[in-house]
């Protein structure tokens, strides 16, 4: 049964908060012991990994270009004609996101700019094992896409037949993924950040996983770039007395089913809806596909918390910074303005976080564990990077070459001021 907590001071909520992760003894040794034998064994140690992790005797680690053809024609036509709309919604979304460079030429002598340079190549992690995540291939393929990278490279964990899901393939096939690996785990992000005989080197890495798979990111951050360490998946609901109790169970349950470790919290003002949101959970947790999970989250990660105002439900949410916030209200839009930590807002009763999964259209990979607070979800910009350019004629540097001179010195750098000066002395 979840619980029901009254909280009228947002302070008040930070015992119910449970964000310790996976304790699982000893994941960081091994993880380097992983990630080190990779680097020394190449292909060879993955496949090893391959068998003992995941039970598949594999022969080439990468998907074929037939191999992934015959997957994509056992997808039906419908789930097909679906990828291809989510596709259209998630670049119609993500084209605003485009940066332009810019120059600066407003002073005599003096060019000053910045240039957007797409990453040359990326690797996406897709999760396997419990269950299969096509909306991840689109969600992090068609920015990187949209961004200008050279070649994206998708790892993600075989069965035990050494076969992808066709619907990850078909997937991978619409949102323009470059090439694909038959490699799961630590591994995997191994061989991404430093290559093998097989598995080119990449600049970047995304994509959630499990404990091993985060470690590993974490580890290898330095030699690559990541995109953020993810934790279990969260939601919160902020409803008012308008709001429908089975829609608002039920959106939460849509988070709990994913992890044991997941979270779900309604913080409302109606007590009665509360009680009628237990009762609802309560009666669907049966229902559910994967009940043994979805109890085990909402039993130990769950809760409901009444509060007096619609202005306190945005402090506590505020505080815990979700990573999915639903505000089920009678008029959702005034409260956004107060909201300043979440990673992605669904406003109204119509906009149920599922939605925004698969379909909408903004990305689906957000920040976790309350890193909301100062991160962002993944974007066109998680795929460039920036290079500023300087230029200054002879009459230009003249002007201003004497404060660069006293500034270096000031810091004791000398070679730095007579790099200025002394194109002037000479003379």
């Amino acid at each position: 049964m979840i619980r029901i907590l009254e909280c009228t001071e947002p302070l008040q909520i930070g015992g119910m908060l449970n964000r310790e992760g996976e304790n699982a003894p000893n994941v960081d040794a091994a993880v380097a012991e992983i990630i080190a034998t990779v680097r020394k064994g190449g292909d060879e140690a993955l496949r090893d990994y391959t068998r003992r992790f995941d039970g598949a005797a594999l022969s080439a680690l990468e998907v074929t270009p037939s191999e992934w053809e015959a997957a994509v024609r056992q997808v039906d036509d419908a789930f097909l004609a679906i990828l291809e709309r989510a596709k259209g919604n998630i670049i119609a979304f993500h084209e605003k996101q485009r940066r332009t460079g810019f120059i600066m030429a407003e002073q005599p002598g003096v060019v000053l700019g910045q240039k957007i340079i797409p990453l040359d190549r990326v690797g996406i992690y897709v999760p396997g094992g419990t269950a299969s995540y096509p909306s991840t291939v689109l969600m992090d393929a068609i920015p990187a896409k949209i961004a200008g990278v050279g070649e994206i490279v998708m790892v993600t964990p075989p069965g035990k037949d050494g076969s992808i899901d066709p619907a990850i393939l078909a997937a991978a096939k619409v949102a323009g993924v470059d090439r694909i690996f038959k490699l799961g785990g630590a591994q995997a992000v191994a061989a991404l950040a430093y290559g093998t005989e097989s598995v080119p080197r990449v600049d970047k890495i995304v994509g959630p996983g499990n404990l091993y798979v985060a470690t590993a990111k974490r580890m290898v951050y330095g030699q690559v770039d990541i995109d953020m360490i993810a934790g279990p998946s969260e939601i919160l609901v902020i409803a008012d007395e308008t709001a429908n109790p089975r829609h608002v169970a039920i959106d939460m349950l849509s988070q709990a089913e994913h992890d044991r470790l997941a979270a779900s919290f309604l913080v409302t003002t109606d007590k009665e809806l509360a009680g009628q949101v237990q009762q609802e959970i309560a009666r669907l947790l049966p229902t559910l596909s994967r009940s043994e999970i979805a109890t085990h989250s909402i039993e130990t990660n769950g809760a409901v918390v009444v509060t007096d105002t619609l202005q306190h439900a945005v402090e506590i949410s505020n505080q815990i910074a979700p990573e999915h916030l639903e505000v089920c209200t009678d008029d959702p839009f005034a409260l956004l303005p107060a909201i300043c930590h979440a990673g992605s807002i669904f406003l109204g009763k119509y906009a149920p976080e599922a939605l925004g999964d698969y379909f909408a259209g903004p990305n689906h990979t957000l920040p976790t564990s309350g890193t909301a607070r100062f991160s962002s979800p993944l974007s066109v910009d998680d795929y460039i990077k920036k290079s500023s350019y300087i230029y200054y004629d002879k009459a230009a540097l003249e002007a201003v070459y004497r404060d660069v001179d006293t500034f270096a010195r000031r810091e004791g750098l000398t070679a730095h001021a007579e790099s200025v000066s002394s194109r002037f002395r000479e003379e």
